[in-house]
């Protein structure tokens, strides 16, 4: 058998053609056993008819596993031959003929350099496609969280808009001064709270 991997003709026929060699010697093998076994079922119905035949069923069998033999070893040598001749003239590509599939490489050819450099091109590409995803996944939560924060800031607006409308049904034009002297009321009051505490505890120590 050929130990030649055929790598070319393999990707032309989808399989190998030690494969198919392989198989078609199993079938030829096959049936030379088969054949055999019918031969020595024919000697032994012909002899069963001979009158005083001496010849045993076991002596049957082992000339019949001689002739195999001999068949065999003469097969096997003849299917050397035959395989060499098909590997080389049938299932063979000449060195010279291009498949289809590989025309863009006659049109376009470049080297081992050039194909090193286009590997590491792609991996450089690859990195590049990660990194940007990466990023994109950032900005994706980094926009999650500002609109969070939009909503929060959009309650905060409508709270003070709620204000600014109480402020003018009770009769308060601009809620920012309104605000200003509500800041300043509870300053004052805040004071007041305070004196008053410290005139309490100098009471307290008084009495």
């Amino acid at each position: 058998m050929s130990v030649d991997p055929m790598a070319y003709e393999t990707q032309f026929f989808g399989f190998t053609p030690q494969t198919c060699m392989l198989r078609v010697y199993i079938a030829f093998q096959d049936y030379l056993f088969e054949m055999m076994l019918v031969v020595e079922g024919v000697m032994l119905k012909k002899l069963d008819g001979i009158p005083g035949c001496k010849i045993s069923p076991s002596q049957i069998r082992k000339c019949t596993e001689k002739f195999l033999l001999f068949m065999k070893e003469h097969f096997d040598k003849l299917f050397a031959k035959m395989e060499e001749v098909l590997l080389q003239l049938v299932l063979n590509i000449p060195k010279n003929v291009l498949l289809p599939e590989d025309r863009v490489q006659e049109q376009y050819p470049y080297s081992k350099e050039e194909f090193q450099a286009l590997q590491d091109e792609l991996q450089q590409l690859q990195q590049q496609c990660r990194a940007e995803a990466a990023a994109e996944q950032a900005l994706r939560a980094e926009l999650e969280e500002q609109k969070v924060v939009k909503a929060e800031l959009e309650k905060v607006l409508r709270c003070f808009d709620g204000l600014e409308n109480i402020c003018r049904e009770h009769g308060a034009g601009n809620f920012k001064e309104s605000f200003a002297l509500l800041t300043q009321s509870i300053k004052k009051l805040q004071d007041v709270l305070k004196d008053i505490e410290e005139k309490s505890k100098k009471m307290k120590q008084h009495d």
